[in-house]
């Protein structure tokens, strides 16, 4: 028997409530999965909400479903916020908002530092890669894609986080290894910076609002590198 698909809906998933579907999802189900009235799909609003519905209308550019049944998941914890630079590169960036969500990040947070190489973003592309990716990696869960966002704007937003730790390259400054550093079960806000670095300012300024400084080893690696192993060391040590 094959799977039944997932797809996004972006509104409430109510148990018995009939629902006409995004133009664009609709296209993909009756023109490219060719599926028809009576066909079963499931859908999920990124809001921690998984339903199974029933294809009630289908039409070229229409898709109504008949909601059958809506189940709610928790979010998995603790959260990982991360703040990232952003580079030039908008292949390399797609990359890392792809595989940061496959890894279950809680928020992505475009960082502006005093090295950042970008300061636009296409909001509306990045989010859609974030769906694409949670219905590939079968979560219920979007990340909160926030706007670009100045560092000290960042570091108020974000005080009342319990863990707070920056990556830099500056091996003549104290940090520990990430592995080490990072203390289980707890919420984290993890800056990476941008290709050059953050300042030695930056950093200074940072530790003194209660982060801690951390290596990702010796090697130096891209910022969307960087980006991703972060999410893979929190989850190995949060999560089975």
């Amino acid at each position: 028997m094959s799977q039944v698909p997932l797809f996004f809906h972006d509104g409430e998933l109510k148990t018995s409530a009939e629902t006409e579907l995004e133009e664009s999802t609709a296209r993909h189900i009756v023109q490219v999965l060719r599926m028809q009235r009576g066909d079963n799909i499931m859908l999920t609003n990124g809001k921690g909400y998984k339903a199974t519905a029933t294809i009630s209308d289908a039409g070229k550019k229409k898709c109504v479903v008949q909601i059958e049944e809506s189940e709610f998941f928790e979010q998995s914890k603790p959260l990982l916020h991360i703040a990232v630079a952003f580079t030039k590169n908008t292949n390399r960036n797609e990359w890392m908002l792809e595989k940061m969500t496959e890894l279950g990040v809680a928020s992505i947070i475009p960082l502006q530092a005093e090295r950042s190489e970008r300061e636009k973003f296409r909001f509306d592309r990045f989010r859609n890669i974030l769906v694409a990716a949670i219905i590939q990696s079968q979560q219920y869960y979007l990340p909160e894609l926030c706007e670009l966002t100045p560092l000290e704007e960042l570091v108020s937003k974000y005080d009342s986080v319990e863990q707070k730790l920056v990556a830099h390259c500056m091996a003549d400054n104290e940090r520990r290894p990430i592995l080490d550093a990072i203390a289980k079960q707890k919420e984290t806000l993890l800056l990476i910076g941008p290709e050059g670095d953050f300042t030695e300012d930056e950093i200074k300024h940072l530790t003194s609002k209660g982060f801690k400084a951390i290596s990702m080893g010796s090697n130096r690696l891209r910022t969307e590198t960087a980006a991703v192993t972060a999410c893979a060391s929190f989850n190995m040590l949060n999560h089975d």
